[in-house]
């Protein structure tokens, strides 16, 4: 479900908005598994979205409040297809999962992506400004991923005060609607390029990503690696293409 994604508040006599942060935990079959900073609202995609990008599940799960209905709590049915070898997960709103940015660890669960589709270069540098973004133009403080097709269409996007929460709450979205692997499809987001990103993106099969702001190191090494094409600095007409640019027309 959505939810608001601002509070308002007054600074200096005057009233504003800003982006609502809370914790959401994470629980399959009653075992709490990670805890994410998130934006509350489409609790389920994320939920979903994450374990996906961790190779946790491979296909849709029923997703949804506690039997108690205890505030900021999801619970997804198992199994799980893996074991995550009891390693507790403690994201954060700002870097996401820290610590295990190992290009094998995220190979085994993102197969090498296939060639299609293509992309005008002059198209993919404007998808920023097709991302519908209420929340950023209110508050500032929020970030945004949309998924695209090659011609444009804008077919989902989501908003979260963590760039990659936002991320898996598009990919999760995708999982439940029969969507993924993401192979014919674009995705943007509006701050810069991590490597958290790019595995989310490799993982779901997105051959293309493009974004606002600019690539890490990791994250270039990272799609050079699994064939995706990176493009960032997306902004007044113009864009960075910096792996696989036989994509882009």
């Amino acid at each position: 479900m959505s939810g608001p994604l601002t509070r308002p508040v007054e600074h200096d006599g005057v009233d504003d908005e800003v982006a609502i942060e809370e914790p959401l935990e994470i629980r399959v079959d009653g075992a709490p598994l990670a805890v994410t900073m998130r934006t509350p609202g489409h609790d389920e995609e994320l939920a979903l979205g994450f374990l996906y990008g961790e190779g946790l599940i491979d296909g849709p799960r029923a997703a949804g409040p506690t039997e108690d209905f205890a505030g900021n709590i999801v619970e997804v049915t198992g199994p799980l297809t893996r074991d995550p070898s009891a390693r507790s997960f403690y994201t954060t709103s700002s870097c996401g999962v820290c610590g295990k940015g190992a290009l094998e660890e995220v190979a085994i669960h993102a197969p090498e992506l296939p060639p299609g589709p293509t992309i005008p270069r002059a198209l993919l540098a404007d998808l920023p400004e097709r991302l519908h973004q209420p929340g950023f133009e209110r508050t500032g403080g929020l970030h945004a991923t949309g998924r695209f097709t090659p011609d444009g269409e804008l077919l989902c996007v989501r908003e979260d005060v963590g760039r990659h929460n936002a991320m898996d709450k598009v990919i999760g979205r995708a999982l439940l609607d029969g969507a993924l692997p993401l192979h014919g499809d674009v995705l943007c987001v509006s701050g810069r390029l991590s490597f958290e990103l790019v595995q989310k993106a490799a993982v779901a099969g997105a051959p293309i990503l493009v974004g606002v702001g600019a690539p890490t190191s990791l994250a270039v090494s990272l799609a050079q690696d699994r064939g995706l094409t990176l493009a960032g600095f997306a902004r007044r007409g113009g864009v960075n293409v910096y792996t696989r640019p036989d994509r882009i027309t």
